[in-house]
């Protein structure tokens, strides 16, 4: 039996019930998990190598993907000592075990939690193995395991985000995706996706910790849109704000729904210049490419299902003007609380003595962010981090378990706000005392490279897989590298990592081109395990911007920046620098300083910070 228990467009691990720490101890958000008879395993990717091995016991193996000599899950569990081992196997993340099916064997796999995609790749394997076939099963054997144990569901109240901050009203867009339905003849779409159901709607909700999102599906169809959630969690004022243009249908309902969809679809005439065609087509439904196989199948399949990169995803990583606006302003906001709380930071380890664990602080600064403007809470957990952990990539210090921060040693805070007109996220690296060379040079490095991709101008259509070198390429010249990508979209007061933009080497990547309105990080890094870690984030937009030329008749894209915190000087070895790096290092900074002094016109030591870290260099 395959179990996938991988995190699902509509299964998202809410708090307190990730699958994988509960089988390995392991909280990171990327791995695989094997479990045989007597041997067990879990494989992730660079991000999570320091993490995993801190929090796996004895009982488990660490395959660290991507490094030379290492195995991968597939080629672990097929090694000869594992062969007869295979009685039962529990894989947490896509099941590719096709040689596991050899002799005629079924496959089981659980269709909530497996896309569709990866159900049809699955059972072709399956079958060029000479398995007998790919199965769906209604029990998650991992859920039967966890039982009454397992957290319930979460039932938060939803609500409505205002025309003020949304900038577009529902009836907007449902009318443009209608268009984009009509435009591909499709009966309808389903949505699984949480986030693009929130935006669709412009309501947000309070299911998934830090994630303003929601239990539910949508499907919209030419003449009907419906919202699939439990009614209990609707309010008087988001069913006055529904009305009449929106069906509310119990959140189970979904699958009993689609199905009798599926079973209404209409059959079109297609029409080859003046006479109809002898092959009638029927419209199919489309479906995002990461909804899962249970969705497919309730609509009939692969012969009445189209599945693509969802036109509701696209649309929602094209902020409007709105919330472009909301994206500079909160960012001020947010960018005040971080000054504000570096100041007392480094007041209460270098003036006071004050002995301050990694949860201290990050409570402190939370405190400080709470008291912005439109502030609503996180935007994911705060990674408050000093000396060895800041190697680690997704490090969460835990409280009582963490470290005291040490003012003589690196520290590396990445952190973020929800606020009612944006998101933010924010990398700071800085050091409260005197920092060895080499890590000043490897923050200068990092620093350049935030620089070069800030600065960079490139030709519509241009991919962030196409732009990723831009941030590495000084690094590449020492023969360092990061093991993480260099940006992620971000969504507006949503998930705080949104795609299908991004920037790195990831093949998905280089399939959708940078567009005005898009909003990304800007986040490179360097990490010495065991010793320190460095990472710079910005958040920036991308623009149309003016050119003396217009080759091809292109128009060229730029950013604007809107993460107002400064970098930390004492880190920066000035001499790297080359003369237009510290003109934007300057201007940067006077920016910075003109729209964020205003908030401490009666706060002395953040006036004083501020003034010391903007000073042109």
């Amino acid at each position: 039996m395959l179990v996938e228990v991988r995190e699902s467009p509509n299964k998202p691990f809410a708090s307190g019930s990730p699958l994988l720490e509960y089988i390995c101890g392991f909280s990171g958000s990327a791995g695989t998990v094997v479990v045989t008879l007597d041997k067990a395993a879990l494989a992730t990717d660079g991000r999570y190598f320091n993490q995993a091995a801190k929090q796996l016991d004895s009982n488990w193996h660490l395959l660290k993907q991507g490094l030379e000599d290492v195995p991968t899950w597939q080629e672990w569990y097929r090694r000869p000592d594992m062969e007869n081992n295979l009685a039962v196997l529990a894989v947490l993340t896509v099941p590719r075990t096709a040689e596991q099916s050899e002799g005629g064997k079924i496959v089981g796999v659980d269709p909530t939690v497996i896309t569709a995609p990866d159900a049809r790749k699955l059972s072709e394997k399956i079958k060029k193995k000479g398995g007998a076939s790919l199965t769906s099963v209604n029990d998650n054997l991992v859920d039967n395991l966890w039982g009454k144990d397992k957290p319930p569901r979460p039932n938060e109240k939803v609500k409505v985000l205002g025309i003020e901050f949304a900038g577009k009203t529902f009836q907007e867009k449902l009318e443009d995706l209608r268009k984009e339905l009509d435009k591909k003849k499709s009966a309808g779409l389903i949505v699984s996706m949480l986030d693009e159901v929130a935006w669709l709607y412009n309501l947000r909700g309070n299911d998934i910790p830090y994630n303003p999102v929601f239990f539910s599906y949508a499907a919209v169809t030419p003449t009907t849109a419906t919202l699939y959630i439990n009614e209990s969690k609707l309010t008087s004022e988001v069913k006055s704000h529904l009305a009449n243009h929106v069906i509310i249908r119990p959140y189970d309902a979904i699958f009993e729904d689609s199905k009798a969809l599926s079973e209404s679809i209409t059959t079109d005439i297609v029409v080859n210049g003046d006479k109809p065609s002898d092959h009638p087509v029927a419209r199919k439904f489309l479906i995002s490419t990461k909804a899962s196989w249970a969705l497919s199948l309730s609509l009939g399949g692969e012969e009445k299902v189209e599945e693509m990169r969802s036109p509701i995803g696209d649309a929602k990583a094209v902020k409007n003007e709105t919330e472009l606006q909301g994206m500079r302003s909160c960012h001020i906001r947010d960018g005040a609380a971080l000054s504000e709380y570096f100041a007392w930071l480094e007041e209460e380890l270098t003036v006071k003595g004050t002995k301050l664990d990694e949860v201290e602080a990050a409570d402190r600064l939370e405190q400080i962010r709470s008291r912005r403007e439109n502030f609503v809470g996180l935007s994911f957990d705060t990674i408050s981090s000093t000396g060895a952990n800041a190697a680690i990539i997704h490090y969460k210090p835990e409280r009582g378990h963490c470290a005291v921060i040490d003012p003589k040693a690196v520290y590396l805070c990445d952190s973020g706000g929800q606020y009612l007109d944006g998101t933010t996220d924010t990398t700071r690296t800085l050091h409260f005392g005197e920092p060895t060379g080499m890590e000043r040079k490897a923050y200068t490095l990092v620093l350049k490279g935030l620089i070069a991709l800030d600065k960079a101008i490139y030709p519509k259509g241009t991919s962030g897989f196409a732009l990723d070198t831009l941030a590495r390429q000084f690094l590449w010249e020492e023969g360092l590298d990061y093991r993480h990508g260099t940006g992620h979209g971000v969504g507006s007061y949503l998930n705080v990592h949104e795609g299908p933009i991004g920037i790195g080497t990831r093949i998905q990547y280089s399939e959708v081109p940078l567009s005005p309105g898009n909003v990304i990080s800007d986040e490179p890094g360097y990490y010495e395990d065991g010793n320190f870690g460095i990472r710079i984030e910005n958040v920036f937009m991308a623009k149309e911007v003016k050119t003396n030329h217009r080759f091809g008749d292109k128009p060229y894209l730029g950013f604007e920046h809107v993460t107002m915190v400064p970098m930390c000087r004492k880190m920066i070895d000035e001499k790297l620098l080359m003369p237009i790096e510290r003109k934007w290092l300057n201007d940067y900074h006077a920016e910075v300083l003109a729209k964020t002094k205003g908030f401490f016109e009666k706060d002395d030591r953040t006036t004083k910070w501020l003034l010391r870290e903007t000073e042109p260099i």
